[in-house]
């Protein structure tokens, strides 16, 4: 029988050791960390996730401040609200909310974050030392799976592990913190362009579905008691539910899970984790002062 790996109670958990950790800072009469977001239009998984974040804030102890503009808003501006964030002393970390409107550049914009208050972990400085082992900050969703694999106590150390998807965000950061030392997998990345996909992602200990394309790992992919992490979270309407919608994820879980010892689900599953995994940073960030 398959083990529901549960992000959203784990999550929980990780929010209670921070919020004791701020009361502790407030005691001490040390600053209260501070994230920022910049959330550009009006997409309805972007309003949810940041709508979320504030209230992790809330809940943990945070200051958190949200900047709102219309999808009008021209590169330059937003580039200029961005170095106002990198110079506010009293903020100590904030994300742009992505996907951007097409007419700006997010490599653009991600590179203009001082690395120093980058909660999302994307910035090349913060990149580059996650992969020489250096101190920095996690990107924040590949940082909330290697916790969920960690507090479950998952063994990794020799286990085949396959990322599907190559993205900067997920695919190929988890990629790399997977084959660091302390977790020591052996990681294939697959992605659009590979060839026999199916069959390597049968040959996996531990898959991580990374793709964005809904229920695209089928049971006939998995091996018997393989372990199943879902970054998938796709809308798709749906006439259940009242909001008119639901999130499915990259797995088909109603035929994958009964293979599996161990599945995340969507949602509850990596989504809180990600979230969870600002709030460390920030954290991390605000200590620094």
């Amino acid at each position: 029988m398959y083990k529901i790996i549960d992000g959203k109670k784990v999550a929980s958990e990780i929010k209670l050791e921070i919020a004791e950790e701020v009361a502790r800072l407030k005691m001490a009469g040390k600053k209260v960390p501070h994230l920022a977001a910049i959330l550009i239009g009006n997409n309805g998984s972007s309003e949810t996730y940041v709508a979320n974040k504030v209230k992790d804030c809330e809940e943990v102890g945070f200051i958190s401040t949200l900047l709102r503009f219309g999808n009008d808003i021209t590169e330059v501006i937003l580039l200029d609200r961005i170095a106002e964030l990198n110079n506010d002393n009293d903020v100590d970390s904030f994300i742009v909310q992505l996907p951007l409107p097409h007419h700006i550049s997010e490599s653009k914009v991600i590179v203009s974050i001082d690395p120093q208050k980058d909660a999302d972990g994307f910035h090349p400085v913060n990149l580059g030392k996650m992969i020489i082992g250096l101190p920095g900050y996690l990107p924040a969703t590949p940082f909330g799976i290697v916790e969920l694999i960690k507090r479950y106590r998952i063994e990794t150390s020799g286990k085949n592990c396959v990322v599907i998807g190559r993205s900067n965000i997920v695919g190929r950061p988890v990629s790399i913190l997977l084959s660091q030392k302390g977790m020591d997998a052996t990681v294939t990345v697959v992605h659009s362009r590979t060839k026999n996909i199916k069959d390597i992602v049968r040959q996996a200990d531990i898959i991580i579905a990374a793709i964005g394309s809904p229920a695209f790992v089928t049971a006939e992919m998995v091996k018997e008691g393989a372990v199943v992490i879902d970054v998938g979270t796709t809308r798709i309407v749906s006439s259940e539910k009242k909001s008119g919608f639901k999130l499915v994820g990259d797995v088909d879980f109603e035929s994958v899970a009964p293979k599996c010892s161990y599945i995340t689900p969507v949602p509850g599953g990596v989504g809180p984790m990600t979230r969870v995994s600002l709030l460390r940073n920030t954290l991390i960030a605000a200590k620094k002062d």
